[in-house]
Order: C-alpha cells, then sequence, then structure tokens
C-alpha cells in the first residue's frame, strides 16, 4: 500500500468515526427545549488535567489548540465534537479529523509538538 493510499485510508476512517459520533450524539442527546446545548469550556489549569494532559500547563498552547476543536464545532455544530476532540489531550482522531477539516493539515507537525508538550 503506497503512503498516499493509506493517507485516504486513514481519513476515511477519521471521517466514519467523525459521522458515527455525530450520529450516536444526534440520537442520544435530544434536548427537551429543542436547542443544542454547549457547556462552557475554561483555560484553566482544572480543564488541563481534566482531558488528561499531564505535562507543562501553557496556556498560550492550550488555547491554540483548543480554538482548532472550537472552530470545527463551529463548522460542524455538534456539541460533543469539541469535547471529543479535545479528550485524551488532543491526541485522538477527531483532533486529526478536524484539523483536515479545518484545511490545516500542513501544521499538523507543529501541531504534534505542541500536543507532545502539553502531554509530557
Amino acid at each position: 500500500m503506497s503512503y498516499r493510499s493509506s493517507i485516504i485510508v486513514n481519513t476515511q476512517a477519521v471521517w466514519v468515526c467523525m459521522t458515527l459520533a455525530v450520529i450516536i450524539q444526534a440520537v442520544t442527546s435530544i434536548p427537551t427545549n429543542g436547542s443544542p446545548v454547549l457547556l462552557p469550556h475554561h483555560f484553566t489549569k482544572r480543564s488541563f488535567f481534566d482531558i488528561q494532559c499531564k505535562g507543562v500547563y501553557d496556556k498560550s498552547i492550550f488555547a491554540k489548540l483548543d480554538s482548532i476543536c472550537e472552530d470545527c464545532y463551529n463548522l460542524f455544530r455538534e456539541p460533543q465534537l469539541h469535547s471529543l476532540c479535545r479528550s485524551q489531550c488532543f491526541s485522538t482522531k477527531y483532533f486529526v479529523g478536524c484539523v483536515e477539516s479545518l484545511l490545516l493539515s500542513e501544521e499538523m507537525p507543529n501541531f504534534r509538538k505542541m500536543i507532545e508538550y502539553l502531554s509530557k
């Protein structure tokens, strides 16, 4: 399998996971008042540790990575997507899918360094 076709397969897998998450979320959490609820998030040390980041707390790096998840939420308008993107200290396929959706793939090496800094 060539490098390009493996990227295509990985991208398709990310989209399938995101689609399933969106469908599950839509089916299981229909609010009673008809409007979706997005819980507020904060750039505090507590939220840093809540998403399993065990490295150095750097508010600017944390805010940059979180803004990717926020933009992804704004693009797809699925409340759970924001928390899925942030989970495991931004190291899930949802984060990668958001980066790809926002056409920021060229910056992924920089994002990985940021994630590593926050994670270790």
